[in-house]
């Protein structure tokens, strides 16, 4: 009786070490598969969150798009008297950035405000990444709304800082020419009167004509809104000025000889007197 009691103890000794040794594979088996799990789970979060705030758009192609449009266009458009309807891609209302770029304000030189959380940022570009990372929720990214598309038909690349192409291509040239040819008809609409029928001629002219590679008109024949040059200023106030200083010597000269006739009067009445 001893002997089975003692033989069946080892035999369960035995049974519970195979058993908990199991368990501890099964556990170390499973481990490195949680935390491959959980890892994989993190990375893709991370590319949601970094993909969730991607925008096809250039912003500085569209600051571009936006400062052509308000140099060389608007002002006769305002001219003319005309409403460009919402489905031209100029309008407006399909500036993906606008509100954003209205929201700026420039404390300094070199020195930028968010509009929307009042944080200051040296350079307008670290401003810019502020905007994309933070103030992602004031962009309407629906369809159709990137300035920079428009870039080509526009001629971008002159009033941008980056390094101009010196060789013109026939194919881009034509890709532009049609391009910009489409604008005009979609924001100028010769049915929709004179004043449509004069900007869409205007546009042509503008922008148009100078997609060729053989020469002849330049971007922005037609010139754009009048800016006042500051030396131009500065010479007008300096005229102003030394114009106020002749009428004042003249004045003043003009007094120095009444003054001086009235003196030499009194003094010939005086001599008169002592003669008599």
């Amino acid at each position: 009786m001893t002997n089975f009691s003692l033989r069946s103890a080892i035999v369960l000794f035995f049974f519970f070490i195979s058993i908990s040794s199991q368990s501890r594979s099964t556990c170390s088996s499973t481990a490195p598969l949680q935390g491959h799990e959980e890892s994989a789970v993190v990375r893709t979060l991370e590319e949601e969150k970094a993909h969730a705030h991607e925008v096809h758009c250039s912003r500085e192609r569209s600051r571009a798009a936006r400062k052509i449009i308000e140099q060389y266009l608007i002002p006769f458009v305002e001219k003319e008297k005309h409403h460009i309807p919402k489905k031209c891609p100029l309008h407006p209302e399909n500036d993906l950035y606008r509100l954003q770029e209205q929201s700026k304000a420039r404390e300094d030189i070199n020195l930028w405000r968010c509009g929307y959380c009042k944080k200051t940022f040296y350079e307008e570009k670290n401003l810019d990444k502020h905007l994309d990372e933070w103030h992602f929720d004031t962009l309407d990214t629906s369809p159709g709304r990137c300035l920079a598309d428009s870039c080509g038909a526009l001629h971008c690349d002159l009033v941008m800082d980056s390094p101009r192409k010196t060789k013109c291509n026939p194919a881009a040239a034509a890709r532009n020419k049609h391009a910009c040819e489409s604008l005009a008809d979609r924001c100028f609409p010769v049915q929709d009167g004179h004043s449509a029928r004069r900007l869409n001629d205007l546009f042509l002219r503008q922008f148009c004509d100078a997609h060729t590679c053989k020469g002849g008109r330049k971007p922005f024949s037609r010139g754009g809104k009048k800016k006042r040059n500051v030396l131009y200023i500065v010479a007008s106030v300096l005229v102003l000025f030394l114009l106020f200083l002749f009428y004042l010597f003249l004045y003043l000269y003009e007094r120095g000889m009444k003054r001086g006739g009235q003196g030499l009067k009194r003094i010939t009445k005086s001599g008169q007197k002592k003669q008599s």
